[in-house]
């Protein structure tokens, strides 16, 4: 007598939505959350206050979620011929293309909510911060290296922090979100790395792609801008002790991410990347004491 399997059961609404925004990967909203919350810290010469705070965790996280959503609405057509996303909900038609915006509306709003609580200025850079957000899944079509928009995109939570904290934005945002951007680079770099033959295929356009063999220099390069722009900005604001134990901290995962890429195999180059993450951790651990 033959026996039957049951079926699967069709995932729910829930778990695909969750799916979408990437719950069970926090390392993206991560790298958003590290230098916002050193930002916030430098702007404040301390902590900044369990309202900002909050707002600043919690609007991050809703932040890049929406993100997400609108990302795999853009890219639904490329992502079914790569490998590691071809079973996205949107690229997989589990998820409409409609109900995928919805949900990134929802997510937007409720962002939007919690900058409501702050100030004019931080209420009009949010709407500069949504508009590049929305830039650059289309960035990728037409520019050689998106991963400088999405650097902008991923760094612009350090102005809007200045403009909570400050109600102005100074010079020293600025160089830091510039900073940032070269840390953006790098690790998006790493992350294009992984996908590099699946994008040259469809006809993508990536910092990987441009870089070419200039690749694992390049992202080096990337990290040591990031760290020496924070440092000559920040040195006069910090406990020089603290941040160079930081920066050392910070110089060692460099180097372990040069192993990781050096021979530019896919799993190197994701573990990389998803391991960026603990820099921008150790940074902030590295302002947050400077600042006690």
């Amino acid at each position: 007598m033959t026996t039957i399997a049951p079926a699967p059961h069709a995932p729910s609404r829930l778990s695909l939505w969750l799916d979408l925004i990437r719950w069970n990967r926090p390392a993206g909203w991560l790298l958003l959350l590290w230098p916002t919350l050193s930002a916030l810290w430098v702007a404040a010469g301390g902590f900044p206050g369990w309202h900002l705070l909050l707002v600043f965790t919690l609007g991050t996280i809703l932040m890049r979620s929406a993100g997400c959503c609108v990302n795999d609405v853009a890219d639904r057509d490329f992502d079914r011929h790569v490998k590691r996303t071809a079973q996205r909900p949107v690229t997989s038609g589990q998820v409409s293309v409609k109900e995928a915006l919805a949900v990134g509306a929802v997510l937007a709003l409720a962002a939007f909510a919690l900058v409501l609580t702050t100030n004019a200025l931080t209420i009009a850079l949010s709407f500069a911060a949504l508009a590049i957000t929305l830039a650059y899944p289309f960035a990728k079509r037409v520019l050689s290296m998106p991963q400088a928009v999405l650097g902008v995109a991923f760094s612009f939570g350090i102005p809007m922090a200045f403009a909570a904290v400050q109600g102005a934005v100074p010079a020293l945002a600025w160089v830091l979100l510039l900073g940032n951007l070269f840390w953006v680079l790098a690790y998006d770099t790493e992350y294009a790395m992984v996908d590099r033959d699946d994008d040259l295929r469809i006809g993508m356009k990536t910092s990987a792609i441009t870089l070419g063999r200039a690749d694992v220099a390049a992202v080096t390069a990337f990290y040591l801008l990031h760290l020496a722009i924070w440092t000559v900005v920040l040195w006069p604001q910090l406990r020089q002790t603290v941040w160079l134990a930081a920066l050392a901290v910070a110089l060692g995962q460099v180097v372990w991410h040069f192993t990781l890429i050096r021979t530019r195999s896919r799993e190197g180059c994701f573990a990389a990347f998803r391991a960026n993450h603990w820099l921008g951790f150790t940074l902030f651990v590295g302002v947050a004491l400077s600042l006690v």
